[in-house]
């Protein structure tokens, strides 16, 4: 549910530590932040170093959809920047965090001349896919009462880590329902 990848967060630290990187900038954003709007174009990758934030769609409801929870070293913007498209999430804070910032036409450069880096770049989005096909097929196949079973068994400090609201739009459902199957 909250994803994290250390790997990329190690590399892309080592790069940015070396010096001869300077291209990777470091930046913040406070609980609550945007850094990337829905339908707008995205100009950076964005890799966090410390912090979460949540990734969600809004529908023309004005109600949202939450893709995915990002932890340390888990990166956003790639789709964005590898498609051209306007972005199709917004991304917000949800704890204060501090990342790495790559600019498009930077990260493009990386992409061509650090094999590794690039190797990390697939790797990573295979996993996205991976992990959104098994979460929805599983979501899909199971009861709600076994779907947040297996939230809270994965995440135990889930309730304390992510409002009810929040773990209620992950899952597709109403915090009325949430809280009825917490409840029994």
């Amino acid at each position: 549910m909250i994803r994290i990848n250390t790997e990329l967060l190690n590399y892309i630290t080592r790069l940015h530590c070396s010096g001869d990187y300077p291209m990777i900038v470091e930046g913040e954003a406070q609980a609550g932040e945007k850094i990337i709007v829905q339908k707008t174009k995205v100009f950076a990758l964005y890799i966090i170093k410390t912090g979460m934030v949540k990734c969600y769609h809004t529908i023309d409801t004005g109600t949202y959809f939450i893709q995915e929870f990002f932890g340390e070293g888990e990166p956003f913007g790639e789709i964005e920047i590898f498609t051209g498209e306007f972005s199709f999430c917004t991304v917000e804070a949800l704890t204060p965090i501090s990342y790495f910032k790559i600019s498009k036409t930077d990260l493009e450069e990386l992409v061509k001349k650090d094999a590794a880096f690039n190797s990390l770049l697939f790797k990573m989005m295979a996993s996205k896919i991976r992990y959104t096909a098994v979460r929805h097929s599983y979501n899909q196949s199971h009861s709600l009462k076994l779907n947040l079973k297996r939230l809270t068994d994965d995440f135990p400090d889930l309730l304390e880590k992510i409002s009810k609201t929040d773990i209620a739009n992950y899952l597709g459902i109403t915090v009325r329902s949430l809280n009825r199957v917490l409840k029994n």
